[in-house]
């Protein structure tokens, strides 16, 4: 028993670690989709957003999504682990402030280059302690949707589907980037520093994925645990693989050209659909299921920029329209799902992050103000809230 316990609890420790590998991940994605002049920002945002979201969730979001919401710091209850427990209820804090901490990136690619950093860091309490909390319980915690039956393995729904609603809300009420659309509303590109440090950060991504849907069997010391373990890195994996060779084809058909962040976001977009269930489809299901979310990603992106909604990662797209593909799908390998309460999982999710995250983004427009002055959109955000930059010889190079 007890050797079990330890090997549970450190299993999902390093789980934990890998899914918090992942913010380096959308850190450098983020930063290298970004203009030259906002990368620094968008370093200090990542590390910054992270921070506040550990420290909401302890003080109040981890017991307002599992244990009693009028309780602090987990609850005195909640420290120790129970006599019918096989891991330590610390372990379990620790990894579910990690898919937290997943949420809120999301929202910090979709509104780069023109949202304040501490309007951000304002909507990222409440977004943190609160919003996802409350409808992460109705499922994961025990509540009305995990009653009625509504599957989400990892979170396609509860964590991307939650962080991309909230960055469409706010998107809304942001406006696009100065620039971004001509004066008859078609998208211009708007190019990133570096597309390096954009693989990069898909690579991390990509390997975090195996902690956040592995880590979330929660157990490891059974032998029919071991083997789910298996089969889900093995669909985790291949899922990404469709995503990325779909998004891949799909360019090249329609463009004539291969384009990087398209494909780099077809493998993310794999990775989201798969984690609603990566264990009920076999490898080459896995690898449909991606491939679907590969499509549905080019398109979803085509489609934003059609309506002039900038999201300059692509991440509404990649976490939310994919996320919900990712969840609709999970019936067609689990008999125990079904589409109606699949489908009324994500419409209950979607109403309420979108309608709290659009109120909170719109009493800080309000009060502070979300949006960065015209003179910090043109300079950018390094130099105006950091007071240095992240490449210092192109800023040299501009003033000879």
């Amino acid at each position: 028993m007890e050797l079990s316990y330890a090997l549970d609890t450190f299993y999902f420790l390093v789980s934990g670690v890998l899914v918090m590998w992942m913010a380096a991940g959308f850190t450098m994605l983020e930063a290298g989709m970004v203009r030259t002049k906002n990368a620094a920002e968008i370093v200090m945002k990542n590390f910054s957003l992270y921070s506040v979201a550990c420290l909401m969730y302890l003080l109040v979001g981890y017991n307002f999504m599992y244990g009693d919401p009028g309780t602090f710091f987990l609850g005195a209850d909640n420290t120790v682990a129970g006599e019918d427990s096989y891991y330590s209820t610390m372990s379990d804090f620790f990894f579910q402030v990690v898919f937290l901490v997943t949420a809120m990136s999301i929202v910090s690619g979709a509104v780069a280059e023109r949202m304040k950093l501490w309007s951000f860091l304002a909507f990222a309490v409440v977004m943190t302690g609160v919003i996802y909390p409350i409808q992460g319980s109705w499922s994961w915690g025990g509540g009305f949707l995990s009653e009625m039956g509504f599957s989400d393995f990892a979170g396609s729904s509860i964590v991307h589907m939650c962080g991309a609603t909230a960055a469409l809300a706010t998107v809304l009420l942001l406006g696009p980037r100065k620039g971004k659309y001509d004066s008859e509303g078609r998208p211009r590109a708007l190019q990133g520093s570096n597309l390096i440090l954009v693989g990069l950060g898909t690579w991390i991504l990509w390997m975090g994925w195996f902690g956040f849907n592995g880590g979330s069997q929660l157990r490891l010391s059974t032998l029919s645990d071991a083997n789910a373990v298996a089969a889900i890195f093995v669909n985790t994996n291949m899922a990404a693989v469709g995503g990325l060779l779909m998004a891949m084809l799909a360019t090249k058909v329609l463009t004539k050209k291969t384009d990087l962040t398209i494909v780099l976001n077809g493998a993310l977009a794999g990775l989201v659909a798969i984690t609603a269930d990566p264990l009920s489809p076999s490898a080459i299901g896995a690898v449909g299921i991606g491939a679907v979310g590969g499509a549905l990603v080019y398109a979803s992106i085509l489609l934003l920029d059609r309506l002039q909604i900038d999201d300059p990662v692509g991440a509404i797209s990649v976490h939310g329209t994919v996320g919900i593909w990712g969840v609709l799908a999970v019936p067609l390998t689990n008999a125990d799902a079904t589409l109606l309460v699949q489908a009324t999982g994500i419409g209950t999710i979607f109403a309420w992050t979108f309608i709290t995250s659009f109120g909170v983004v719109y009493v800080i427009k309000r009060t502070i103000g979300i949006r960065v002055s015209p003179k910090e959109e043109n300079e950018g955000s390094d130099m105006e809230e950091l007071g240095n930059v992240a490449y210092p010889e192109f800023k040299m190079a501009a003033k000879i």
